[in-house]
Formats: C-alpha cells, structure tokens, sequence
C-alpha cells in the first residue's frame, strides 16, 4: 500500500519540502490538517499571502477579500496558498501625535515580520498585498531579502472624496485644520469636509507616498504592470488580484527571483518615475533601504543625477492637479514610461515579473484621448524633477527638498527652532510664524525621534494659514507625499547624533538655495564647532521596548534608515 510518503516531491516545493514530505514530518503535517490543509495540499509549493490588513484606515481594508482573489489564482496553478497577516500604521490617522513615531518604525518590523513567517514556515514563494505607505517598502525589502520568487500588489487607491462640488483627498482636510485656525474655515464647514474626504477603502489617493511607491513598483518591475494603478473598490482589482496568484506560482515554477527583477537598472527607473510624477520624497528613503537588501549600490547623488535629467510629465497633487483614480483612466503609470523612453531617461530593457520589459509595456499603453494628467515630454510640467539633493554646513550627509507644488529656489531668513513637532505646531497655531521665517525642526531624525516623523500636521497648517508661499522649513525629520511648499528634510547628520542643526539658535540666518544645491547656516565654521562642543546630546526618549531598539540600530537618513545589527 503506498501512501502519500512514497510520492516524489513537486520540483518547485524548494523550500517547503524540508517542512512537509516524509514520514519524519508527519507531526508538522497533523498541525497543518488541523488548519483544513490535505495531503493534496500539502504536496504542492507552499506560497505566501501576506497581507497588512488592519481596521485602522481606509487604506489596506480591502485586502481580506484580495487575499482570497490572490489564493485562488495560486491554487489554480497548483500552488497551496498560506495566509498570513503583519502590521501597518496609518501616517495619516497618527500625524501629529507620538504615534506618528511608529510609521517608518514599522516598515522594519513589516519587513521582519514577513520574513520571520517565510524563514520559519519554508515558504516556496511570496505575494504581498500592500496599501499604506510603509507596507509597500517594507513587502519588497522583505522579499529582496529572502530573494523568494514573488511578487507584490498594492491594494488600490481611494476614489477621491466630492466637497460642494470639488474633489478633495486627505490633503485637503490637514489644510482645512490651518485654515480653521486663522478662521478662514468655519467649524461646521471642517465638521462636513471631514466626513466626505475618505469614501471608502484605499489608500491616499494624490502622488503621496502610498501612490508614489505603488509607481516605483510598476518601474522596478517587482508588481505586475497595471495591476497596482486599479483603484482599490474599481470591480476590475478582483481580477487583478487572481492574476497576481497565477503569476506568482508561474514565477515559482521557473525560479524567478527578486534579485533577477531589481537589477540597478531597475532602481534608477524606479527614482525616474518618483521624479517624473513629482512624487514623495519619502521614495528617496525607501528606495535606498530596497537597494541596501540587494547590495546594489546607491547614494543620494543618484537621485539628485537623475532628478534633474527628468522633466516632470504628470499633473498630480499635492502640486498637480488629479489623482491616481485620474491616472489609472487616462492609462497608467505606463504613459510615464513611454513618456521618459522618448528621451532615453528609463532603462528600457529593464523587467517586469509579467515577462515584459519597460519598453514593451511603455509601447503597448491605451491612452484615453484627451486626457490630461500625463503630458508629453516635448511640453512638460517643469523640465527637471521634483525633488533635490542640497547639502552644506547645515547637512554635510545631505537633505532631500521636494522641488514639485512651488516656485521657490531660494529663501533666506531667520531661524525659528523647535526641538520637537508637538511644540512647532503650537507655534503655528497661535500664529507665531512670521512671513521670511526658516521655521526648524530638529531632534525628529531617525534615532532622535526616534521614528522620523512627518511634518504635515505642521506644513499643511502653515498652508492653511496662507505662509505656504512665505516660510521655508527645515527638519531631520521627514515630510508627507502631501506636503507642499519649500520644505527641506532628511537633514543628516540628525540634531540627536551630533549634525550641525544641533547648534542652530532663534535668529540665525538659513540659507536654502536650490539651484546651488546648498543648505547652509550664515555661521563660521569655527562657531558651529564651538557650539557644538557646548552641546549636550538628549536624553532618548524612550528607554526600553521598540522605540528604543530602533534608535539603537537605526542608520541615518542618507542611508535609507535602515536598521542594522550591531558591529
């Protein structure tokens, strides 16, 4: 009599077989029964479904009923599909508050987390369903690191809310909490904004850094062309999400891995479209702890190179004018793609997991005629990208300024220094900040922080207050894909270990110059040393658990704050 001990193991179970095959593993194969899966199950590749499902936003909540689309088309590949769940954090529900600390915080533990199930279970493959901001990142670097075959789908954005007859996003409700303050805006009148800005499931629907990121995965190959941009209720994702599976298990099957898909190639068409789309400057963050898990090399010098090669070709808010529910009907991200190919500015011959390279999937785009959200290169928005890379007395590791949303290339003022968010915010509440200022914001760097907050609680009141065009601000900390206006952030070194904005005070004179790529503090460089060597470091705000950890291990901004072991 044989039984299911005697079958010869499924070639693509390269991993999982260690887990399930033999009699010495029969106890591991009575828990796995006990979850439902049969011996049918069991002796075929075992591949991941993690999701970030969590019932603290709008922006990961379809992601349940995805996974169940994703695990069929694994199973009608022949694949057994695990599910399991991480973490997210909401940027947008935490900003302002000490929760804010944990989001980029969490990115790291989504990472680990997923790779603690594949490592510990000996999955075969991966599919990752993404949404809010840190989810994206975090599924790539975990799968870079495993280099497992798989892929990652984000989830979809939100369709943009409708407020007496304009469409408004997330965006438009922290610049409402500026404008109430100042009484531009009535209560009642936040009150009915604040009820129609979100209608539904998906994440934040401008080029923030959800939609930002969900475009680097399209251009660094590892999603699916096209599936990323359906919005997340649109009654196509379904579909997508089935095919996500199917593809997953075809990647399976032939050993096709990550480290196969984001070549540098890849990553240099990933910055492209992050400038191209005037997107997050948070992009610069993930991307280099993406290229970290791979060993590529990358420096904040490549984004400043290929930023400023790189017209911007999309009208997209926070500095444009749609959304990526506009993007996605006018016919995706690819139309970036063929934009940049007309220049030589991707590397067209760069993979996609579908098989394809950039350039087929650039030339096969269905543009819907008369739209306009992507433009043609010959005429675009603003004819270099939408960030920067400024460096100076005030930033000898670098700073990333977000170019797109403003004019602005130069501004000179006093300092205005806060050594927290908390503290800024008041300031600007009781209308503190004056037209001219350089408003500081140090000591919410990545160790700092620790965390690395964004400001947008702070740069949306600003602009609700109407200082948009009128202030600059500077930060260790970082900024939300929504934010617009003259904001410098990623200062390194941070205030926490050291870096010079430590030994800033009210009134010295900032210097933010753009176009000479320079953030500089109108001090000798000799008065920097000596007020440095007068400083006291901080006292870390938290003394034990994950905060703590992390700022223990976290390396600087200019390095993707990635954690690290130490030496």
């Amino acid at each position: 009599m044989t039984t299911p001990y005697d079958r010869p193991s499924d070639p693509a179970k390269r991993r999982s077989a260690a887990l399930t095959d033999g009699p010495d593993r029969a106890p591991a194969r009575a828990m796995l029964k006990g979850v439902g899966f049969s011996d049918e199950d069991l002796a075929r590749p075992l591949v991941g479904v993690a999701t970030t499902w969590i019932e603290t936003m709008p922006c990961n909540f379809n992601q349940r009923e995805l996974a169940q689309h994703v695990k069929a088309g694994i199973r009608a590949r022949g694949g057994t599909p695990v599910e399991f769940n991480t973490i997210s954090v909401s940027d947008g529900v935490s900003m302002g508050t000490e929760g804010m600390r944990a989001s980029l915080v969490s990115r790291e533990v989504i990472a680990d987390s997923i790779e603690l199930v594949a490592r510990g279970h000996l999955l075969d493959g991966l599919v990752c369903l993404v949404g809010c901001d840190k989810t994206i990142p975090a599924a790539v670097m975990a799968l870079a690191r495993l280099d497992l075959p798989g892929l990652v789908l984000y989830n979809g954005s939100i369709a943009p809310g409708r407020f007496r007859g304009r469409d408004v996003t997330i965006q438009d409700v922290f610049e409402a909490v500026g404008a109430h303050a100042v009484g531009r805006l009535s209560g009642e009148e936040l009150h009915e904004l604040e009820g129609v800005a979100c209608p539904g499931a998906g994440a934040c629907g401008g080029q923030f850094t959800a939609n930002t990121m969900s475009t680097a995965l399209d251009f660094l190959g590892i999603s699916p062309a096209g599936l990323n941009g359906i919005p997340a209720l649109d009654p196509e994702k379904p579909a997508a999400a089935e095919r996500a599976g199917r593809l997953a298990m075809d990647l399976l099957r032939r050993d096709v891995r990550p480290s196969h898909v984001i070549t540098r190639e890849a990553i240099e068409n990933a910055i492209a479209s992050i400038a191209a789309t005037g997107g997050s400057t948070n992009g610069v963050l993930h991307l280099l702890a993406i290229a970290s898990e791979l060993d590529i090399p990358l420096a904040l010098a490549d984004f400043d190179r290929i930023a400023a090669r790189t017209p911007v070709v999309a009208s997209l808010k926070p500095g444009g004018l749609y959304v990526a529910t506009d993007v996605h009907e006018a016919g995706g991200v690819a139309l970036v793609a063929r934009e940049l190919a007309k220049r030589e500015l991707v590397h067209a011959g760069a993979t996609n997991v579908d098989g394809r390279s950039l350039g087929e999937i650039a030339a096969a785009v269905a543009e819907r005629p008369g739209q306009k959200v992507v433009v043609p290169i010959e005429t675009p928005l603003k004819p270099t990208g939408g960030l920067a890379v400024l460096h100076g007395n005030l930033a000898p590791g670098g700073a990333v300024v977000k170019l797109a949303g403003h004019e602005r290339l130069l501004h000179r003022g006093p300092a205005r220094v806060f050594d927290a968010e908390e503290a800024c915010f008041a300031a600007v509440k009781a209308r503190g900040i004056e037209p001219g200022d350089v408003v500081v914001i140090r000591y919410e760097g990545p160790a700092g922080g620790p965390g690395m907050r964004e400001m947008l609680h702070v740069t949306a009141a600003l602009v609700g207050e109407g200082l948009g065009d009128a202030v600059a601000l500077v930060t260790d900390g970082r900024f939300s894909g929504a934010t617009h206006g003259l904001m410098v952030g990623h200062v390194s070194p941070e205030a926490a270990r050291g870096g010079p904005l430590a030994a800033l005070r009210d009134g010295d004179t900032v210097v933010v110059d753009v176009e000479a790529r320079e953030l500089r503090v109108e001090l000798s460089d000799d008065e920097i040393v000596a007020r440095l060597a007068e400083w006291t470091a901080p006292a870390p705000r938290y003394a034990s658990g994950v905060f703590a950890k992390y700022a223990a291990l976290v390396s600087s901004a200019s390095e993707g704050a990635v954690t690290r072991a130490p030496l």
